[in-house]
């Protein structure tokens, strides 16, 4: 690695809440035993109707850093909470931006652990415990021209404590603000699910992107999964599956604006995200209601897929002439 030094301080962890204040307080209070901690925390509240606002607020004199708290008029779901998040901490001037959603708490030496490889790497992904205490397992490296997971990435590391990644998650990117500004805030359009996926595709693509081995946070909710050894699966809902289906079409969209875009293969990955959506429903929820949703959301898909004024997210920075 270079001899240049990690600055916690000029690092920003981007928290995303939506109604979930106790899960929220949990998070904060492991910010406060942090050590080292990072220079601001920012809480985007996606319009909640309970006591989040109070409950953030009972933090401001004791986190023991900055705190930027900004309350959206409407829920924007999780990809426009994060798009805000990044740009507010983007606009403050943060170097990195670590994002994650308020069911996590951080690991005490979290941010060190990060830092470590901060010289080195622009887009990098730690690792999490699940709410049970097990390693969790992500899905780290897509099929790109299919725009879904590989399931069987290997999970272990080498000794070099990385392995490059072409995917992101929003529970715990760790990302640099070059590189937000060469790709652009997260898209909010996606609302929920896929947005990450694809935000950290676009950084791969200009930067070597890695999942370090490095433990730094640790679910606080428990989510019902169908186990599957070192895999799982986990329980969703009926917008979930709206979304995850509908939001094939945006990254439709990016890869036909990034070069990208095989329709027999895109439409392989998409035949194949139906079916595993299918699979949840029976292994994990043991019912067939909710496929009318799936249906809608390909339905939906296809009038942004036909768009014709969809534009990608923009730079932030004028970019370098080819």
């Amino acid at each position: 690695m270079s001899a240049q030094v990690f600055d916690p301080t000029s690092a920003a962890i981007v928290v995303v809440t939506y109604n979930r204040s106790a899960l929220l307080s949990r998070l904060l209070e492991s910010v406060i035993g942090m050590e080292p901690r990072p220079g601001r925390v920012i809480v985007i509240d996606n319009a909640s109707i309970d006591d989040t606002t109070e409950v953030v607020e009972s933090f401001r004199e004791r986190l023991g850093t900055e705190l930027v708290y900004r309350r959206l008029e409407t829920n924007t779901g999780g990809s426009g909470g994060f798009s805000e998040g990044v740009r507010v901490a983007y606009e403050l001037g943060s170097e990195w931006i670590w994002l994650m959603d308020d069911d996590v708490e951080v690991i005490p030496d979290g941010l060190a652990k990060m830092g470590r490889w901060a010289p080195r790497f622009r887009s990098i992904q730690g690792r999490r415990y699940d709410y049970d205490g097990s390693e969790f397992y992500w899905q780290y490296r897509i099929a790109e021209r299919m725009g879904i997971p590989i399931p069987f990435a290997p999970a272990g590391f080498d000794a070099s404590g990385y392995k490059e990644m072409n995917s992101g998650c929003f529970e715990g990117m760790f990302i640099h603000r070059d590189i937000v500004a060469r790709i652009g805030l997260p898209d909010p359009r996606f609302f929920i699910y896929w947005d990450d996926q694809l935000y950290g595709w676009l950084a791969s693509r200009i930067t070597t992107s890695v999942i370090v081995d490095e433990f730094v946070l640790r679910r606080t909710r428990e989510i019902r999964q169908w186990d599957m050894g070192i895999r799982h699966m986990n329980a969703s809902s009926d917008a979930y599956r709206y979304y995850i289906m509908r939001n094939r079409a945006h990254i439709k969209q990016y890869y036909r604006a990034k070069d990208a875009y095989n329709p027999v293969l895109f439409g392989l990955g998409t035949t194949l995200t139906f079916g595993k959506e299918l699979i949840r429903l029976l292994a994990v929820e043991r019912t067939v209601r909710g496929t009318s949703h799936l249906f809608r959301g390909l339905r939906d898909g296809r009038r942004i897929a036909r768009d014709r004024s969809w534009q990608p997210m923009q730079p932030l920075i004028d970019q370098p002439a080819a």
